[in-house]
């Protein structure tokens, strides 16, 4: 009785101290920011930071895919209506609508790598909790990011084959890709089961996991933070021709969260689920890809400088989707099944 009450007692904390961080995340996430671009304006050296982009990525991905249950991560394959719309608007129709915009950008490869890197790659991390405001379906959203985020490393090479042609082989890199595919996806979904399995057969793996729940949002602020810490000394002369892809971010982030919420019309989702697929269309994996960036021979300042662009974009578009896309399917009798 006392251990029970003892449970029951840290899951009350804990959930309390969680909520207070989803509640404020936003600004959490724009401190975060702002904190880092003082930083690197005022402190030498953060371009040094580059070292830890990993680490901080396989931390926010760790603590991310701790939070799917076991059993919902293998539901989440079970949901064959929903996660067909979610693989069919991020892998065809986005493909298609970025394939539209990037022909707006001027006939630098560079410059185009860069906005195929992040407009082609799903937001696998902070989406899940910005969906939760939305009042999107968070949970079968997060039950699917391991499957977003194999996806999308198996196909991106595959993608900007197709859009940059010759221009690609220059640019695309096997190594790169096994090595995101190890670091951000093997080993966090590893010890995510790991924690998860020592949590069901100990009071102190249940500790353990309880406090770890709490560290979304801090990850992604850290990642935040040493992103933009260590890119942002590195831009320099990129700058004006980073600002140059803004009008396509800006056009993209009117036109995927519609794409999405007609996905869900077309296969008959309910709104909630609707919602879903549009902050996912949306919200792009600019924080993940940025390592890959860093690879690309030639790639420095550039790629950085047009990635980091697209976040500061997104996130501002967060700001309007999460008062929006609530109001999508509202009048809604009741929902459909998303089975």
């Amino acid at each position: 009785m006392a251990a029970a009450r003892e449970n029951r007692s840290l899951r009350d904390r804990v959930g309390t101290l969680r909520d207070a961080f989803e509640g404020r995340q936003i600004g959490i996430y724009f401190a975060a920011i702002a904190a880092a671009a003082g930083a690197a304006l005022t402190v030498p050296g953060t371009a040094a930071l580059e070292a830890g982009i990993n680490p901080a990525l396989a931390l926010m991905l760790f603590v991310t895919f701790l939070q799917v249950p076991l059993r919902e991560l293998g539901s989440a394959f079970t949901r064959a209506r929903f996660l067909a719309a979610l693989m069919a608007v991020n892998f065809l129709a986005i493909p298609l609508l970025v394939a539209g915009l990037v022909q707006l950008l001027p006939d630098d490869p560079m410059l185009r790598l860069g906005v195929l890197m992040v407009l082609l790659t799903p937001c696998i991390d902070y989406v899940v909790t910005f969906a939760h405001l939305g009042r999107a379906d968070a949970g079968i959203l997060l039950a699917a990011t391991p499957a977003l985020l194999a996806a999308q490393m198996a196909l991106l090479p595959l993608y900007l084959t197709a859009l940059l042609g010759e221009d690609a082989a220059r640019f695309v890199r096997v190594g790169p890709f096994v090595q995101a595919f190890v670091w951000l996806i093997a080993l966090p979904l590893a010890a995510g089961v790991l924690v998860q399995v020592w949590g069901a057969r100990s009071r102190t793996g249940r500790r353990a996991a309880a406090v770890l729940g709490l560290l979304p949002v801090p990850a992604t602020s850290l990642v935040l933070f040493v992103v933009i810490a260590a890119v942002l000394p590195q831009l320099g002369p990129a700058l004006p021709q980073a600002a140059r892809v803004v009008p396509v971010y800006a056009a993209f982030a009117v036109a995927a969260p519609l794409i999405g919420w007609g996905t869900g019309r077309l296969f008959r989702l309910d709104a909630s689920a609707g919602r879903t697929l549009a902050f996912s269309a949306a919200t792009r994996n600019s924080l993940v890809v940025l390592p890959l960036a860093f690879a690309v021979p030639g790639g420095i300042p550039l790629l950085p400088a047009v990635i980091v662009t697209q976040t500061l974009v997104e996130l501002a578009s967060e700001l309007i989707y999460v008062r929006l896309l609530p109001r999508l399917g509202r009048g809604e009798a009741g929902p459909a099944p998303t089975e």
